[in-house]
């Protein structure tokens, strides 16, 4: 099959949550073509312990230009610095929403403490970030692109996930909200919705999401028969930012392996 390039030389591009899993190879796809990163998370490590190097290390070391802004995406106070800092790279050229939490209990179990700190992080986060970036690429007449880490749990119900379920449904609705309002401005707005993926979100996964996605056993058996590596997702959020995907704005692009369809 072929394969695809990209230029992102010039270009300022943040990643909330870029330490690990998902967002680690955002950034780093992104730095291999040619972008100033920005990662933008609560931590400078990776969760991996296989992983030593923190992100923006690993693409100084590469050759490319990056930098590491401790940001809690819950204040928006810390975001609105995160894009100032961007401001020294020339300002944000695509913002990437993907900081996330993921707490899994059934609806009787969920604290409100629980509830609040993943609508926190998984809501409040995307939608001030939407906000600030916004703010900023119209300030200075700058189209640029948005994109949010949603989730197969955007659109599809799952057992004792009814709290990330239900911000993940919200982020659908930020994406297409913000998509419509930005649009007169040129600034693109989509989503991306990963499916069962490996990686260390939450302690154990990256076992579980393998054995699940081959079982059949499961409700919901992925149809490629294996789950998704953050390398099958990064490429995503390059199409949507990039000029092939200049005429796409307030969508959900699943990369779930076809877990969706079943």
């Amino acid at each position: 099959m072929g394969s695809t390039a990209y230029n992102y030389s010039g270009e300022t591009v943040i990643v909330t949550g870029g330490s690990s899993g998902i967002g680690r190879e955002i950034a780093l796809r992104f730095a291999e073509a040619g972008a100033t990163v920005l990662n933008a998370d609560v931590r400078e490590d990776p969760k991996n312990t296989n992983e030593t190097e923190p992100t923006h290390e690993l693409i100084e070391a590469a050759g490319g230009t990056a930098t590491y802004v401790e940001t809690d995406v819950t204040e928006p106070a810390q975001i609105a610095s995160l894009i100032g800092e961007a401001r020294e790279y020339g300002g944000v050229d695509v913002m990437i929403n993907n900081a996330g939490l993921y707490i899994g209990k059934s609806l009787r179990e969920v604290s409100p403490e629980e509830f609040d700190r993943i609508h926190a992080v998984n809501v409040r986060g995307v939608f001030f970030g939407c906000q600030a970036a916004a703010n900023d690429m119209i300030e200075r007449d700058h189209s640029g692109v948005i994109l949010n880490t949603a989730s197969i749990s955007s659109t599809h119900a799952q057992f004792d996930q009814v709290q990330y379920d239900s911000t993940k449904g919200a982020i659908r609705m930020v994406t297409r909200g913000a998509a419509l309002e930005l649009a007169e401005h040129g600034i693109r707005v989509n989503g991306v919705a990963p499916g069962q993926i490996a990686t260390e979100f939450l302690e154990g996964w990256t076992e579980t999401a393998q054995r699940e996605a081959q079982e059949e056993k499961f409700l919901k058996p992925v149809p490629l028969r294996r789950a998704g590596r953050p390398a099958d997702v990064a490429g995503a959020y390059l199409y949507l930012a990039s000029d092939d995907a200049s005429y796409v704005t307030g969508e959900l692009l699943h990369v779930d392996g076809g877990w969706q369809i079943c």
